[in-house]
């Protein structure tokens, strides 16, 4: 016997289709609707409201075999695939994330293709992956943000049961899994969880109509939003979430959702007795996301920082345009790796106002921001989803590498950045809807095109092509520049683990010397010395010691080293 609920406060009647056979639902005072059905396993279901026929997903659905325009079918995670039983876990603070989307990462686009990739990730020396969203959207590919079924797996990457052995596949390696997760905003193709209840609100964002999470009957929205993200750690063994976009969940409540999802985290963490992390992506520059709850801050564990980043590629590769127009010195960047934000309640000539709250660093550790040279935000929002690699040296690429994962900062990478990978990461969509398909393509070029883009140049986000494009190229590894970027990242990652002077996480001990118009940079961590030569001929730099690592081979004098143009090496100072 099973039980079949759903939260329906609109509708007068709610019937559930269970295989075929419509059964009457009883409905509570706070709007739920229940009924037990004698279902096998794996049963197909779906919920029919008051007169229409159509039968709907479950909201809560936990497997969506035939898309999300479809029923829903019964899936519970089975107690004997699990092997991880020693898994202890461990929190992201200090450690190499590594950001991948599971539909481009490998030729198969599952994640059963991917665990196929594991070794590999470890022997690159990160410690945690952290997955796209790989919830339920409308299509077949996608970046997975215009999720509509939150608590299903996308069938196309291999369902429920494949996420399952793929975490199960990281953990017995000895890497902890993130998940992506979208809470403010639904998808377009397949949304029909607002003929359920208001689970949106009168405002919208960027992506969509907001969240109902401050209005009313949002008690229930947020226990949705609350159980989504706990069952992602609990039934699938995720080891933390990152959660999008945060600054577009509009809360106007005393205890914001952030703040109670943490709580519960803490709480779930406690329960299965190993660390779960939280990493929020906000444009706010507020520290109070990362504070902990009990010195009146959210408790997030950490978050992105776009700032490092900007900070970092404006520096190196001398793009000044949109919001990298306060970018691009040294003094910039300078300041922005030694202060965590570089806008901290300071004008921004991109948003034309002041902007950020500065960050104690006295009390917030580094470790609880992210570094990062790229992201997927950061290529696939670009107008052709060109990667660094496409535009910058390899000697350009290695000095953002060695100041982002050389850094203080939790390190994150992007797939395929280790090696240089040539094919970019494109904006692609696969909407089933014909008039949803031509907008989304219409309205890509028009976004563009307004900054001055030829709009014949911008990817068809519908083509299956701009998909096929953006798939990693793994044979390249073995090419010569790559193989040797490749490397050298090894070297970087291998360092944070054997040098303790890199696992300092006090911005207040970090030093930094550095020449802006000779366009060297030297980022000094305890008896270690970061040197770079941004510029494109040979600098001689006021530091000196043993060679750790390097990009080219620099020559060594008395107090000075030359260091090729647009080249890096981590000496041991004398």
């Amino acid at each position: 016997m099973a039980e079949f609920s759903v939260w329906a406060p609109l509708p007068d009647r709610v019937r559930v289709d269970v295989d075929g056979t419509l059964h009457e639902m009883t409905r509570s005072d706070d709007g739920w609707w229940r009924t037990d059905v004698d279902a096998p396993a794996g049963a197909r279901y779906g919920f029919v409201l008051d007169d229409d026929p159509t039968v709907l997903p479950d909201p809560r659905s936990p497997r969506q075999p035939d898309g999300v325009h479809k029923r829903s079918a019964l899936w519970q995670p089975d107690p004997d695939a699990w092997t991880d039983g020693d898994w202890a876990g461990a929190s992201i603070e200090g450690r190499a994330i590594y950001e991948l989307h599971i539909g481009t990462f490998t030729p198969g686009a599952t994640l059963d293709s991917a665990i196929e990739k594991l070794d590999y990730l470890v022997d690159l020396g990160v410690d945690f992956v952290e997955l796209m969203p790989v919830n339920a959207f409308g299509g077949t590919h996608g970046w997975g943000y215009d999720g509509v079924l939150w608590y299903a797996v996308h069938e196309p990457y291999g369902g429920p049961d494949a996420l399952v052995r793929f975490v199960d596949a990281c953990h017995r390696r000895g890497l902890g899994v993130l998940i992506d997760a979208v809470f403010n905003h639904l998808g377009p193709s397949g949304n029909y969880l607002p003929r359920f209840g208001p689970y949106l609100s009168s405002g919208s964002n960027p992506w969509g109509e907001s969240i109902n999470i401050s209005g009313p009957d949002a008690d229930e929205v947020r226990r949705y939003i609350l159980d989504c993200a706990l069952r992602w750690m609990r039934d699938f063994h995720a080891d933390g979430l990152r959660l999008d976009a945060v600054h577009a969940l509009v809360d106007t409540t005393a205890i914001h959702i952030l703040e109670e999802l943490a709580a519960e985290t803490d709480a779930l963490a406690e329960e299965l007795g190993r660390p779960l992390s939280l990493i929020a992506e906000s444009d706010l520059n507020d520290p109070r996301l990362i504070t902990p709850r009990d010195r009146g801050g959210l408790g997030m564990t950490a978050q992105w920082d776009d700032d490092i980043h900007h900070a970092i590629h404006a520096a190196v590769s001398g793009e000044r345009q949109g919001y990298y127009s306060d970018f691009g010195s040294l003094e910039a960047l300078a300041s922005t790796l030694k202060h965590g934000y570089f806008h901290a309640g300071t004008y921004s000539s991109f948003r034309h106002r002041r902007h950020g709250r500065p960050l104690d660093t006295a009390t917030i550790p580094a470790t609880r921001l992210l570094a990062y040279t790229l992201t997927h935000d950061q290529v696939g929002n670009r107008a052709c989803g060109d990667r660094p690699s496409q535009n910058l040296t390899f000697g350009q690429l290695a000095v953002k590498a060695a100041l982002a994962i050389g850094s203080p900062y939790t390190a994150m990478l992007f797939m395929g950045e280790e090696w240089g990978s040539s094919s970019p990461f494109q904006f692609f969509t696969s909407h089933p809807e014909p008039e949803l398909a031509r907008a989304t393509a219409e309205g890509r070029k028009r976004e563009f095109a307004e900054h001055g883009w030829d709009a014949d140049e911008i990817p068809d986000p519908q083509d299956p092509q701009t998909y096929e494009r953006s798939k990693l190229k793994w044979d390249e590894r073995g090419d010569d520049e790559h193989a040797r970027l490749l490397h050298f990242y090894r070297g970087l990652l291998a360092l944070r683990c054997t040098e303790p002077d890199l696992a300092d996480p006090w911005l207040d001990d970090l030093r930094i010397d550095y020449d802006e118009d000779a366009r060297w940079f030297v980022m000094h961590r305890g008896a270690l010395a970061i040197a770079c030569n941004l510029g494109a001929e040979p600098v001689d730099l006021p530091v000196s010691g043993d060679v750790v690592l390097t990009w080219d081979e620099p020559t060594a004098g008395t107090s000075t080293t030359r260091i090729p143009g647009h080249s890096v090496a981590v000496l041991r100072r004398n």
